[in-house]
C-alpha cells in the first residue's frame, strides 16, 4: 500500500511527464547477483513503519521507501541516497537500520523518470540511464522528500543527515552544498572528480571538488583505499580544496580497501571498516547535531 500526501505544487523548470517507475524494485538489484548470503545484513521491521510511499515532486510523484519508530514522533530526518543500482534491497534495509536507531529514513528513488535500472545486468548499460539524470532533478527531488518529512508530522527536519553510497556519495557533497539546513552528511565512496574524458554537461555541471572549499555543511567521507574508480590521489585533492573552506568537513581513508566496502551484500564487503563507517556515522551525526 501506498501512503499519499499531496498538496505540491510543479516548479518552474519542470513539466509533467511519464514516470518509468512508479513502484520501487523488489528485492536486490540483478547486476549484483549473487547475493552473498553469509554477509548480508538483514534488518527487520519489529517496531517500526517501514514499506514504500510515494513523494509528490514537481512533476508528480516518486516512490520512496521510509522507515521509522512505530511510536513517537520528532524523530531525526535522514536522506538515504541510492547506489548505482537505485532503491533496491540493500538501500531499503539501511533505512531500517536508521529507524531502529530512531531516525525517520526516507530514500526516494532519484531514477524514477529516466529509467529502471534494477532489472539489468551490466553496468555499462545501467550508466546509459544514470548519466540522463539532471543533478538539479535530484536536488530538487531530495527537497521534495524533506518537504514530505516535514508534512507528515513525524520528522524532525531541523535535525536533518543525508548519507549516500556509490552514486549517491557524490550527490551527498552536492546536496550539503545545495541545502545548508542540513546539519551533517556522511558520503561512501562516492566520486569527487569527474571520471576520465567524461565531459562537463548541463546535466551534470558540478562535481564535489567544485564545491569543497565553499561548503558549509560538515562532510564525512569514507573512502577505500584500494577504490579503482576513485583514485587515492583524487581524494587529496578534495581534502586540499576542503582545506580552504570552513566546514569543517573530513575525509577517512581505509587502506587496502575496495570500492562498496559497505555494501554486505556483495564480495566487496569488508566488515570492519563497515562497521568502523557505520559508528563513525553515527558519532557524525550526533556531533554535528543530526540525530
Amino acid at each position: 500500500m501506498y501512503e499519499d500526501i499531496t498538496g505540491q505544487p510543479p516548479e518552474a523548470g519542470f513539466t509533467r511527464r511519464r514516470f518509468i517507475m512508479t513502484s520501487l524494485a523488489a528485492g536486490f538489484a540483478l547486476a549484483v547477483q549473487p547475493i552473498v548470503a553469509q554477509t548480508t545484513i538483514k534488518t527487520d521491521s519489529n517496531g517500526l513503519v517501514a514499506g514504500e510511499v510515494r513523494i509528490p515532486v514537481a512533476d508528480g510523484e516518486i516512490p520512496a521507501y521510509r522507515a521509522m519508530p512505530e511510536k513517537g514522533k520528532g524523530f531525526p530526518v535522514v536522506l538515504v541516497v541510492q547506489e548505482i543500482f537505485g532503491v533496491h534491497e540493500h538501500i531499503k534495509d539501511i533505512c531500517r537500520r536508521f529507524a531502529k536507531l530512531g531516525h525517520m529514513a526516507i530514500a526516494p528513488e532519484l531514477y524514477a523518470r529516466q529509467g529502471d535500472v534494477s532489472n539489468l545486468e551490466a553496468i555499462a548499460e545501467i550508466r546509459k540511464i544514470v548519466d540522463k539524470v539532471p543533478d538539479a532533478q535530484v536536488m530538487s527531488d531530495l527537497d521534495a522528500a524533506l518537504a514530505y518529512a516535514k508534512k507528515s508530522g513525524k520528522g524532525n527536519t531541523n535535525k536533518l543527515g543525508i548519507t549516500g553510497f556509490c552514486w549517491g556519495g557524490r550527490i551527498v557533497w552536492l546536496y550539503a552544498a545545495h541545502n545548508p539546513k542540513v546539519r551533517a552528511g556522511v558520503a561512501w565512496y562516492g566520486g569527487l572528480v569527474r571520471r576520465p574524458n567524461m565531459q562537463k554537461t548541463d546535466l551534470q555541471p558540478t562535481y564535489p571538488i567544485d564545491i569543497a572549499a565553499t561548503l558549509k555543511v560538515p562532510v564525512l567521507g569514507l573512502y577505500g583505499g584500494a577504490d579503482e574508480g576513485i583514485p587515492v590521489s583524487t581524494v587529496e585533492q578534495m581534502r586540499a580544496e576542503l582545506k580552504k573552506g570552513k566546514s569543517k568537513s573530513e575525509i577517512i581513508v581505509y587502506p587496502d580497501t575496495p570500492h562498496g566496502f559497505h555494501a554486505d551484500y556483495r564480495p566487496t564487503y569488508r566488515k570492519e571498516q563497515a562497521m568502523d563507517g557505520w559508528k563513525r556515522l553515527q558519532d557524525w551525526f550526533r556531533k554535528h547535531g543530526a540525530s
